[in-house]
């Protein structure tokens, strides 16, 4: 199972950038990038929240459970 992070389509839909989104949740820019790359291994529910925050969105707004393929 993989879950991905859609953090793309709702800064596109507000037309934020990821350096503003970062500033505004309190995470790098770096950071940013780990998550909307698939790479990061865990989320704080702090900084989830955060992001649905700035976002005015919801967790499942940002992600999404894909079952493996065979599955």
């Amino acid at each position: 199972m993989s879950i991905v992070v859609r953090i793309d389509v709702q800064l596109a839909k507000r037309k934020m950038s990821v350096n503003e989104f970062a500033e505004r949740v309190g995470i790098t820019p770096a950071n940013v990038s780990v998550l909307k790359n698939g790479r990061a291994k865990a989320v704080r529910f702090s900084t989830l929240a955060a992001m649905c925050e700035v976002l005015e969105c919801q967790p499942g707004d940002l992600l999404e459970w894909v079952p493996d393929e065979g599955s």
